[in-house]
């Protein structure tokens, strides 16, 4: 049973990372429909600038990185808007530590249960995959009802109120518009499509998996049990022994 919880946050955090790079910046930025920005940054100043944005979410460095960035001799950033990428940060990193968290305690009921209850750790994730599937169904359908209400939303939830909101003409805006963020979200989701679908390909219990599970639990209960015996026998001859 929490095999089938982490495994979906384990799914949508390895998502959102991947999402999260240089690479989606790239890619993103030369999509025919992504808006050009009406200010003059070209794709190559976006995908430089972008760049800086998403590394500075996951490197050691401080709110300087971004701050320090000139651009025509005066700051590429606001204070606000710097300030707003730090809490994007922080939130970040203490979903990557949770994530990697929530990692090494699926390795080890994974161990356990392998050793335990053959079977179990297959079912777990086939659980789990199913409720990643279930979850993404449920925000495409909030995000298609109304994007605007879902976004800010979301936003809200995560963040101080007035905190998040630029004007059009800020370079967060310019570097990452709506249209950037509604991309993200259908990478995340088809990410997260992708990875479930391979855990149930993975874990589908097809008739050969189910007999070798029940194969390998007999063999488990059948050790269990001459240990159980070995020990019930040994207890009942030092009894005999004592009362000799």
């Amino acid at each position: 049973m929490l095999l089938a919880i982490i495994a979906p946050l384990l799914v949508m955090a390895a998502a959102v990372r991947l999402v999260a790079s240089p690479l989606f910046v790239w890619l993103e930025y030369r999509l025919p429909h992504f808006p050009a920005d009406e200010l003059g940054f070209g794709t190559d100043d976006r995908v430089l600038y972008g760049s800086y944005g998403v590394d500075y979410l996951f490197n050691g460095a401080d709110s300087r990185y971004l701050s320090e960035l000139a651009v025509e001799g005066g700051p590429l950033f606001t204070e606000a808007e710097v300030g707003h990428m730090a809490d994007v940060k922080r939130i970040m990193v203490i979903g990557m530590a949770a994530a990697v968290v929530l990692l090494i305690i699926t390795l080890v009921f994974a161990l356990l249960l392998r050793r335990w209850r053959p079977g179990a750790v297959a079912r777990g994730f086939f659980s789990g995959a199913w409720v990643a599937l279930v979850l993404v169904a449920a925000l495409v359908t909030l995000a298609v009802l109304g994007w605007q209400d879902f976004f800010a939303g979301f936003h809200s939830v995560l963040f101080a109120e007035g905190s998040w909101q630029f004007p059009a003409d800020s370079t967060l805006i310019r570097l990452y518009p709506a249209q950037f963020w509604m991309d993200a979200a259908i990478g995340v989701g088809g990410l997260v499509v992708l990875i479930a679908l391979l855990l149930l390909i993975i874990t589908w219990p097809t008739k050969k998996r189910r007999a070798r599970r029940r194969a390998r639990l007999e063999e488990v209960q059948a050790v269990r049990r001459e240990k159980l015996v070995a020990e019930l026998t040994k207890d009942a001859e030092y009894s005999n022994a004592a009362r000799g």
